[in-house]
């Protein structure tokens, strides 16, 4: 337990000096620092409440190189939020993008290596993915326009509708076209941050970039509306009445009841007879004569 406790620790740690030094480079001000601290908390706090969830005392080989692509993230979203009133540092912002997407390929080659896969660092990856593009099309949304977050934002909606859609939750096949689509969006989106492209030539290529994502996002939601589960069927269940009389004497009074029964016919049994299973009562009347 003790290795649990100090491993996303460890994380929090390691952001704090990265944007110490960040602030001795580029000069970080105190909204990168709170952006970059709130995040590295929240990270903190929900890989602790993963591990104990998976039952792992401490991250694998693998989620140690995600965990430090998610520093590096962390790192880019100082940097980008630090940059609301002015341009930010592309010398030291690409960089940290571009190491960051770098170890995109190699914590899944250590996990295949070390044989420590797991659905907890699948989900850990794809998270700080999604998180990156964000950050990125945020960064670039002041330049190319407001569409840009649609890059961003595209995980989060679907998210948002599968929580209202529970169809959408459903488990997809593995896709290859699905990573290379996901991993092209990170590459031009610090392409088009690095400045080396003319204006209209970056608008373009993240415009592809943006189609590229709609058709994998509307090819995987139009494969879970065909495999969505079949709601459940009810069956009509024929109905009969029957009146059940009784009389209750009562010195020279006679309680007659009559009480309606409703039986359903529940399937054929041995002998073609079809059983009668009483639903309840529908209806009761009593009378009271004199004898």
């Amino acid at each position: 337990m003790f290795r649990v406790r100090t491993g996303p620790l460890l994380g929090l740690a390691v952001q704090i000096v990265l944007l110490a030094g960040l602030t001795c480079t580029v000069g970080l001000g105190a909204a990168g620092w709170s952006a970059a601290l709130a995040y590295a908390g929240m990270l903190c706090a929900l890989l602790r409440r993963g591990l104990r969830r998976v039952g792992a005392d401490a991250l694998g080989p693998a989620d140690r190189v995600t965990l430090a692509r998610a520093l590096l993230v962390g790192g880019v979203l100082a940097l980008v939020v630090d940059a609301g009133s002015g341009p930010a540092p592309l010398g030291v912002l690409v960089p940290l993008t571009a190491v960051a997407l770098a170890l995109d390929a190699v914590d899944g080659r250590v996990a295949r290596r070390t044989g420590t896969a797991s659905a907890f660092g699948a989900r850990f990856d794809m998270e700080i993915d999604a998180f990156l593009i964000l950050v990125l099309s945020a960064h670039l949304a002041p330049a190319l326009g407001g569409w840009v977050l649609a890059i961003g934002a595209m995980r989060y909606a679907f998210v948002a509708a599968s929580a209202a859609l529970p169809w959408l939750r459903g488990t997809l096949p593995a896709r290859y076209w699905r990573k290379v689509v996901a991993a092209a969006q990170g590459v031009v989106l610090a392409v088009a941050a690095a400045g080396v492209l003319p204006p209209t030539a970056a608008t373009v290529l993240v415009a592809g970039a943006l189609a590229l994502l709609v058709e994998s996002f509307g090819h995987d939601v139009a494969w879970l509306w065909r495999h969505r589960p079949a709601p459940a069927r009810t069956r009509d269940v024929p109905v009969a009445h029957a009146e059940r009389i009784s009389v209750v004497r009562t010195g020279s009074v006679a309680v007659v009841r009559a009480e309606e029964v409703v039986v359903a016919r529940t399937g054929p049994a041995a002998g073609g007879a079809e059983p009668l299973v009483r639903l309840g009562p529908a209806a009761r009347l009593a009378t009271h004569q004199p004898v």
